[in-house]
């Protein structure tokens, strides 16, 4: 299914059809150049709207549409804003206010009132704003003529944005297993998690998957292990011919069945927990790498609230350089003046955080306890990025977000067989780490290097979730002072 934005043009029937038809050129002269420009998603004209019930009907019409991921809305004339408040009031997907209008300069000695009666968006979109904040709609306001290349990325932002949140709204998440035991943060409530973001979060036994490695065929696996010596720097040892090549056989056999699991159940991301392996020969490594890198969202030790963040950044992301992946923050270097963080995890970092070939190792792993992994080996690209963290404060859900500065590591790290990355993070490593504490955020999160701090704030004021960002120019007082503003906005607009 294509995703499409529909673009609706408000007027009225005071200025007669001949008007009218010269604003429905000029709308859909609006939206050739969006689609022209730098927006990724489809904008597709609707006519013109001039009157209560036509508005009401496109909107009830964008709701039940699934290709539709939002709508713009731009007055080109002055359109009366109460035939907008059906319409407005029934509305279910993201907004975007855009104020603009068809000319870029004023033919100052053409001009008479003809022309101002056509370009009247200066006061026509302050009358549909009025009604949008009277009525308490959400939307993104984005101001300027499309031919600003900046208007078409602002544009690009929240349809992106919009992207992620249908991906969320439509998503179902597998968890082959439970979470990891007496750990507190990756827990939450699946139920709200489902009324907030819509995510569908099941939980399947590992052996389910067991009994789907069983049905791929030696020769399927081969294929595959072939494929993976073509794309990757394969460890002798596991090459064809090799004396570990069964592991790989074993590893493409993993991929082939969770894959084959999750178009079953129509899932579009997954969790696993190395302490619950069931019949499984290896902890999923390089399995859960390529599927990551082709899209799906994963959360390890059953961490489905990663998951999510991590499908959600790929979808956003679709396209742009860079790429989207689980990451933990492991361990610190604390040199004084050189403090940076590594993160990593066992074995699942996507390979799409790199643009050089992975090296597929096979290394004994000291949890799990089951026969040593095949996994992907890299080092991120240096460049900016974002981690994302989703935690369950009880009365809501938060994201905490961080930008940061990916860099090469110090030295190479031979005994570290993982995919791995480095970063110092913004405004510098101490007031990151006591803000991210200070947020209760979680240890797991969403690496990013397609998207930045500008996507994920469209995203949680679509999804209308609590967002506490930590970037250049945070303080520690400042951010504690935004927590306590959040705490109180957040509980007051679910009301009592």
């Amino acid at each position: 299914m294509t995703s499409q934005i529909w673009f609706l043009t408000g007027s009225q029937h005071l200025y007669g059809e001949e008007t009218l038809l010269q604003v429905a050129d000029n709308s859909q002269a609006i939206v050739a150049q969006l689609n022209a420009g730098p927006v990724s998603i489809e904008v597709v004209w609707k006519p013109v709207l001039t009157g209560k019930e036509a508005i009401r009907r496109v909107m009830l019409e964008a709701n039940a549409d699934d290709s539709c991921l939002g709508v713009i809305a731009w007055m080109h004339t002055f359109s009366p804003a109460k035939m907008w408040i059906a319409g407005l009031d029934v509305l279910h997907k993201p907004l975007l206010h855009l104020h603009t209008q068809a000319n870029v300069g004023l033919p100052w000695a053409e001009i008479d009132m003809d022309f101002m009666n056509l370009n009247q968006a200066a006061h026509g979109d302050r009358e549909f704003a009025y009604i949008e904040s009277r009525l308490g709609v959400p939307r993104t306001t984005v101001v300027g003529h499309v031919s600003d290349p900046r208007v078409g990325a602002e544009i690009d932002v929240w349809a992106r944005a919009a992207a992620g949140c249908q991906a969320a709204r439509h998503l179902n998440l597998v968890r082959f297993g439970d979470n990891m035991r007496n750990v507190a943060v990756t827990e939450g409530d699946k139920t709200e998690a489902e009324l907030i973001f819509g995510v569908s979060v099941n939980t399947y036994g590992v052996n389910d998957l067991v009994a789907v490695v069983g049905q791929v065929s030696d020769a399927e696996a081969a294929r595959l292990a072939a494929d993976y010596e073509e794309l990757y720097v394969v460890q002798p040892t596991l090459r064809a011919g090799g004396e570990r090549h069964g592991a790989l056989l074993y590893s493409a056999k993993l991929e082939l069945a969770m894959r084959t699991f999750l178009e079953t159940h129509g899932a579009l991301a997954f969790t696993t927990n190395f302490e619950d392996l069931g019949g499984l020969e290896q902890l999923p490594g390089m399995a859960v790498q390529r599927l990551c890198a082709q899209g799906y969202g994963f959360g390890a030790e059953g961490d489905w609230k990663t998951a999510l963040l991590v499908r959600v950044a790929k979808v956003m992301g679709a396209g742009l350089p860079g790429g989207a992946s689980l990451m933990e923050d492991y361990t610190y270097h604390l040199a004084a003046g050189e403090e940076k963080i590594l993160g990593a995890h066992m074995l699942e970092v996507c390979p799409s955080l790199t643009s050089s070939p992975p090296r597929v190792e096979i290394h004994p792993l000291g949890i799990g306890d089951r026969s040593d992994p095949v996994r992907l080996v890299f080092d991120a690209d240096p460049g900016r990025g974002i981690v994302v963290g989703l935690s369950d404060m009880r009365d809501r859900f938060r994201l905490t977000a961080n930008t940061v500065n990916l860099v090469p590591p110090d030295s190479p790290m031979p005994k570290l067989p993982v995919g791995r990355a480095v970063w110092v993070p913004d405004p510098d490593f101490y007031t990151s780490a006591a803000c991210w504490l200070t947020a209760g955020s979680s240890h797991h999160t969403v690496m990013s290097t397609q998207v930045g701090l500008d996507h994920w704030r469209e995203f949680a004021r679509l999804i209308e979730t609590e967002l506490a960002v930590i970037t250049v120019g945070t303080t520690r007082v400042g951010f504690e002072d935004h927590l306590r503003h959040n705490a109180a906005y957040h509980r007051l607009a679910r009301g009592l």
